[in-house]
């Protein structure tokens, strides 16, 4: 298998990348990854040894792929209209690459992802589904993750309000033995519970149950997506000429560049593939931003004049052929033109999606020895949860939540203005529920952003950036800006079996973070986005963009009668 790659570098960039290739080699990096060698990281084993198991799963999902399509056929013949899959970061942006990369394929169910507490979304999808023709799989490595749980209580009251609803066998749980999910699944008496192997972080879980389970729903040929990733992985053990091994040459580029300031991996996507770029996001972010250092993914920014980027890029383009690649082609050529470095990645189809899952989690694991992080923990994520926790905890003493600052458009333009520079990265949370006007919104204030401040910019649905970039901003380096967007979340829902709504958890995620970013003495502004949340975003990207001159109206020429 030729697996193409295509780069433009100067030739300064790919000294650096030969020098990074050198330094795995001499430390024998590959072969130290393969035999599961802790060491390669940090001499202490904590977090490692128990986390390698992703480099042997795709042989033990082969043998799981004839169980996995019983299982969907299964659904389908009981009449299954819709799945909703119920899960947060490695649990749920697996499955969403392969939601918009696939889609359904005839006679299967629909299949949504949820990963939010804001109340909008919630009903969005509630009120989309039959419930009583729904599967509802709850997707938590550690089977007690608040979202998961609260969505749960939520869906098994809404199950059992609808008459010929089926109860337990509506429910499928995704999970590590002994947890709390496993427990619960067993007692509400689940159709299937799916024990994954324990030696698995959640970023690194997609090509395990947690990916397949719902990709072989939607009518996925899981046995083909690992003969890809099979293939992969073989060409990741190369360890003779690093530079054709395709995970270890990725991350010794991502690696080299980002300690030579390059440290913003703006990733391009085609079309039927764009969703690959919020599976990354996770992946990187949460692996490498730690100890003052880290990769900063940036997924789904509009493309601008190749001037208004500075020296802090690597452009990565996974080009997928067939799709609608030629507007695509022409900013990346565009940017290399400009001297931008691009390292183009193809992908001969959609089924190569899963050979990237792979080499990408082999990048990162190396790019983190060349760091000197250790990229299986998550130290930062805990301290959100806990104040979302002790928020939780005010509300309930006290009966509200605790007061913070807040900002106006026009004010958190002047301070976005004030602290923009060069190397800094904007880091926008949006609390609202998702549409076609809030992503347009936001896509324009990004491209504000990159075109007259010369910001990176990267953007991200709450809570469900806790789970992914949320380490990286308390963790890596000290270049964020961080916007809160937070909508007023009404109408609300209630959480059976809660003292709180889901509108009351969603604001208390928001707070907690914020409390999080200002302990770590990151820049946090929060904008509260009133009634007309499109207007808000509108009137601060108006703000941020600089202002024409009005013209003055051309003087009429009047023709004199004769």
């Amino acid at each position: 298998m030729t697996i193409e790659i295509d780069r433009s570098f100067s030739t300064d960039l790919q000294t650096l990348v030969v020098a990074g290739r050198a330094r795995l080699d001499a430390s024998h990096a590959v072969e130290r990854l393969w035999a599961l060698d802790h060491r390669l990281w940090k001499d202490n084993p904590t977090d490692i040894t128990n986390r390698l198991g992703w480099l042997a799963i795709v042989e033990y999902m082969k043998d799981r792929a004839g169980e996995l399509q019983s299982f969907a056929t299964s659904a389908k013949k009981r009449g299954i209209q819709d799945v909703v899959l119920l899960g947060m970061g490695g649990s749920s942006l697996g499955p969403e690459v392969f939601r918009t990369t696939f889609g359904s394929s005839r006679g299967f169910p629909r299949v949504w992802v949820l990963d939010s507490t804001v109340p909008g979304w919630v009903q969005q999808v509630t009120q989309a589904i039959d419930p009583a023709r729904s599967l509802f799989i709850l997707a938590s490595k550690s089977g007690g993750t608040i979202e998961v749980m609260s969505l749960f209580s939520h869906f098994w009251e809404y199950v059992h309000r609808t008459p010929g609803h089926q109860g337990g066998s509506q429910f499928v749980a995704i999970t590590d033995p002994g947890t709390g999910l496993e427990k619960l699944a067993a007692e509400h008496q689940f159709w299937r519970i799916f024990t994954n192997p324990p030696d698995i972080g959640g970023r690194y879980s997609v090509l395990s149950y947690f990916g397949l389970v719902p990709a072989a729903l939607m009518g996925v040929d899981v046995a083909r997506l690992l003969t890809r990733a099979a293939t992969m992985s073989k060409a990741c053990r190369i360890q003779s000429s690093l530079e054709q091994n395709p995970g270890a040459d990725l991350g010794a580029t991502m690696a080299s560049l980002a300690q030579a300031g390059r440290d913003k991996m703006t990733l391009i996507a085609s079309p039927q593939i764009a969703a690959f770029g919020l599976w990354v996001e996770q992946l990187l972010a949460e692996s490498t931003g730690k100890e003052g250092t880290g990769l900063i993914p940036v997924a789904h920014e509009p493309i601008v004049a190749p001037a208004a980027y500075g020296s802090d890029r690597l452009f990565i383009y996974l080009r997928l052929k067939g799709d609608q690649n030629r507007p695509l082609d022409l900013q990346v050529a565009k940017l290399a033109r400009q001297g931008h470095p691009v390292l183009t990645l193809s992908l001969k189809d959609r089924y190569d999606v899963a050979g990237e899952f792979f080499r990408w989690e082999v990048a990162t694991a190396l790019a983190g020895h060349l760091l000197g992080i250790h990229p299986f923990d998550q130290p930062n994520v805990q301290e959100s949860k806990n104040n979302t926790a002790r928020v939780l905890e005010t509300l309930q003493s006290t009966g509200r939540l605790p007061k913070q600052a807040t900002s106006t458009a026009v004010q958190a333009a002047s301070q976005l203005k004030q602290q923009c520079r060069p190397g800094a990265y904007v880091a926008i949370l949006a609390y609202t529920t998702p549409s076609s006007k809030v992503e347009q919104g936001i896509r324009m204030l990004r491209k504000a952003l990159v075109s007259h401040h010369h910001v990176t910019t990267t953007a991200g649905y709450g809570p469900r950036y806790l789970h992914s970039t949320g380490q990286l901003h308390k963790g890596g380096p000290k270049s964020g800006i961080f916007l809160q967007l937070v909508d007023r979340m009404t109408p609300d829902l209630g959480i059976p079996g809660k003292p709180f709504t889901f509108r009351t958890l969603a604001q208390a995620q928001a707070a907690g973070d914020i409390q999080a970013l200002q302990a770590h003495e990151q820049q946090a502004i929060v904008l509260p986005l009133g009634k007309n949340p499109i207007a808000t975003i509108q009137a601060l990207t108006k703000s941020l963009s600089p202002r024409t001159p009005a013209r003055r109206p051309a003087k009429s020429r009047r023709t004199r009668k004769k």
